[in-house]
């Protein structure tokens, strides 16, 4: 269970600082332009993506309407005790989805906006995956 802590970033705060960087990698939002909408610095950003400054609840209101996303965006992944599940590859998952490639497939994927040619998509995926194995 999370503990709640007066000093230093949690694993929340990572874990937000990290949908915070999807979203705006995915929008296509520099760091700097994200500051300037949300009246910080891109330094200040930099800091809340990797989680070593929490967001304040008013500043995370201004990040979801700013990245147009419900304030739940930033906490998807988390069960109730603010933790990611643990077993199987999860912490990789979240790895990769926060990764430069991870952001640059989801934005590719995003443009396919045929349910049928994503289903395809996926489907090749898996088929190149299990010739790896």
């Amino acid at each position: 269970m999370t503990t709640v802590s007066t000093r230093g970033a949690t694993s929340v705060d990572v874990h937000v600082g990290a949908r915070l960087r999807v979203r705006r990698s995915v929008l296509d939002m520099s760091q700097s332009e994200l500051g300037e909408r949300l009246g910080v610095t891109f330094q200040q950003v930099q800091k809340y993506e990797r989680g070593s400054n929490r967001i304040g609840a008013s500043r995370l209101f201004n990040c979801a309407r700013v990245m147009d996303v419900p304030i739940s965006y930033f906490f998807e992944g988390l069960d109730e005790y603010g933790e990611l599940p643990s077993g199987g590859d999860t912490d990789h998952l979240y790895d990769f989805i926060a990764s430069a490639d991870g952001i640059a497939l989801a934005q590719a994927f995003q443009n396919v906006t045929s349910q049928d040619k994503r289903r395809k998509f996926i489907d090749l995926l898996k088929s190149m995956a299990d010739e790896d194995k």
